[in-house]
């Protein structure tokens, strides 16, 4: 997903980030349950997601702490050229929602499961510093209801949700 620009960020501004609360992940998540596609819904991009239509965020069964993922998604329209990226994700604690998203090596970007519902139909993927965000679904269309309730809890935690982007889904 889309955490490639998180990557370069942390590695580029991490120097000049002011101390904020950190924001906690969720008490348990089944990995086995977690693996599949995620339809990316809504977001605070990073500049590779900035034209991004169509995106999904994929993940493969666990292999001990090692996830490897797949973010897909049309440049610039609903119809527009395939771009695909392929971290691989490193968890990092017990619970399983604190993982290190890495794009290039040595370099690992907090990625933080900070909503999980109990059917793992609607994630939230933060990060401390707030600067992005990734609202997820299983399907590429939810309710307009269950929308409103994620961008409340995206609210909650801190977010200027004014820099949210709807991602189109054909």
């Amino acid at each position: 997903m889309s955490i490639f620009a998180g990557v370069l960020g942390t590695i580029g501004l991490s120097a000049c980030a002011t101390q904020q609360t950190t924001i906690p992940t969720v008490t348990d998540v089944d990995l086995e349950r977690f693996a599949g596609d995620w339809y990316v819904i809504a977001n605070i991009p990073t500049f590779i997601e900035t034209q991004a239509y169509n995106a999904v965020e994929s993940y493969a069964a666990p292999e001990g702490n090692r996830i490897d993922t797949r973010f897909t998604f049309n440049e610039g329209a609903l119809d527009g050229p395939q771009k695909t990226y392929t971290p691989t994700a490193f968890v990092s604690d017990d619970s399983n929602g604190l993982w290190g998203m890495q794009f290039i090596w040595p370099f690992k970007a907090e990625y933080r499961i900070v909503h999980l519902d109990p059917d793992y139909q609607f994630t939230i993927v933060g990060r401390t510093r707030r600067d992005f965000v990734w609202v997820m679904a299983r399907s590429p269309q939810i309710a307009e209801a269950d929308y409103t309730y994620l961008i409340e809890q995206v609210s909650a935690l801190g977010y200027d949700t004014s820099k949210i982007r709807r991602v189109p889904h054909g």
